[in-house]
C-alpha cells in the first residue's frame, strides 16, 4: 500500500480510463488509485474491473448508483481514503487535462516541502492552459479573480481540480458540511482549508483540454460558482 492515493471520479470515460490508470502507475513514485464511477452507461467501470486483476491492491473501484455531482464523488473518495489511513490524497481528472507526471510535484510539495495542501495551478505563473477556447479561458481566469476579491483567499487558481491534501486537513474540515457539489466545490474546499489556517502551496502546471470524451461543464455549474461564493463568504466556516 502506498502512502498516497489518487482519486479519479468518472462518468462515461471509457476512452480515457485505461490510459490514465496506466499513466499514473508508470510514475516513479508509487501511487494507489481509487476510481469513483457514477454508474457510467458506457462501461467505464467494467474496464476498471478488468484492470484490477493486473493491479491488485493498487487499483480500487467504488461505483455509485447515479451521477450526483463531482463534489459528492470526491467526498465519497475522501472518506474512503481516510478510513484506510492514506497520508496524502490527490484529486485528478480522468481526461489527461492533468498531466500524471505532475503528481510527483504535488506530492513533493506536501511530503517534502511541508505544505498541507498543494494545488496544480494554471494561473500562478501567467495563464498555462492549452486547447481551451478563449471564452472558456477568460471565464475560468476571471472566476478565480472574482473568488480572490470576494473571499480574500490568497490563491491564484481557486477553481483548480488537481489538488493534494494531507489526511489531517480532510479530517479537520467536516466533509459532511461541505455545501457545494459542482464547480463551487473546489472553491469551497480551498476556502475552508484556508480559514482553518492550513498552509497552501500552488505548483505551476500546464492544463491541457481533453481530446477524447465530452466535457461535464454546464451553465448551472458556473451559476453555482458565481452565486455560491457570495453565500460561502457570508456563511464562513461550516458549523
Amino acid at each position: 500500500m502506498s502512502d498516497a492515493l489518487v482519486i479519479i471520479p468518472t462518468f462515461n470515460e471509457k476512452e480515457n480510463i485505461e490510459a490514465i490508470i496506466k499513466a499514473v502507475f508508470s510514475q516513479k513514485k508509487a501511487f494507489d488509485i481509487l476510481i469513483v464511477d457514477d454508474n457510467s452507461p458506457d462501461g467505464t467501470a467494467e474496464i476498471v474491473k478488468n484492470l484490477m486483476n493486473e493491479f491488485q491492491n493498487r487499483l480500487f473501484l467504488e461505483v455509485r448508483l447515479k451521477k450526483n455531482g463531482l463534489g459528492t464523488a470526491y467526498i465519497h473518495g475522501f472518506k474512503w481514503a481516510i478510513a484506510r489511513k492514506y497520508d496524502y490524497i490527490i484529486e485528478m481528472d480522468a481526461d489527461f487535462s492533468h498531466d500524471p507526471k505532475d503528481l510527483n510535484r504535488l506530492y513533493k510539495a506536501c511530503h517534502k516541502e511541508g505544505a498541507d495542501v498543494s494545488i496544480g495551478s494554471r494561473y500562478s505563473q501567467g495563464v498555462n492552459v492549452v486547447n481551451w477556447p478563449m471564452k472558456r479561458v477568460l471565464l475560468s481566469y476571471l472566476a478565480s479573480k472574482y473568488v480572490r476579491f470576494i473571499t480574500g483567499i490568497p490563491i491564484h487558481d481557486t477553481t483548480a481540480g488537481f489538488v493534494c491534501w494531507r489526511r489531517n486537513v480532510l479530517e479537520t474540515m467536516q466533509l459532511n458540511k461541505i455545501k457545494f457539489i459542482g464547480y463551487a466545490f473546489q472553491i469551497e474546499m480551498k476556502f475552508v482549508a484556508w480559514k482553518h489556517r492550513f498552509s497552501i502551496k500552488e505548483v505551476s502546471v500546464i492544463f491541457t483540454d481533453r481530446t477524447l470524451g465530452t466535457s461535464k461543464m454546464s451553465g448551472n455549474i458556473v451559476y453555482e460558482a458565481l452565486f455560491g461564493v457570495l453565500k460561502m463568504r457570508l456563511r464562513g466556516l461550516p458549523k
